[in-house]
């Protein structure tokens, strides 16, 4: 059974930062590529960052500079740091892993809110 379970919801204000985690068990997590999106309400679920399998991270222009993505192949981890978090940040996140989009899964999602 697959699983990815999302940690580090939270509250925090502008100019804030936070740290998110995703676990995934039941998956050759090295072979997946692994990604975070987001959904603010209204609005349709966004790519924010991810890395590949063997390639560089790749990120939304909304926050390049801002977040950081990375993976940690022995603990099938992967994180996204978050810094000078946006009021326009808030959102739920959701952790995906894709396997050459044969396999697809997603996490529960966790709320970030950005709020003064």
């Amino acid at each position: 059974q697959v699983q990815l379970v999302e940690s580090g919801r939270g509250s925090v204000h502008p100019g804030g930062s936070l740290r998110l985690s995703c676990a995934a068990s039941g998956i050759e997590f090295s072979n997946y590529a692994m990604g975070w999106y987001r959904q603010a309400p209204g609005k349709q679920r966004e790519l924010v960052a991810a890395v590949p399998v063997g390639s560089s991270p790749n990120y939304a222009d909304s926050v390049k500079g801002r977040f950081t993505i990375s993976r940690d192949n022995a603990k099938n981890t992967v994180y996204l740091q978050m810094n000078n978090l946006k009021p326009e940040d808030t959102a739920v996140y959701y952790c995906n892993a894709d396997f050459f989009t044969i396999y697809t899964y997603w996490g529960q999602g966790t709320q970030v809110t950005v709020s003064s």
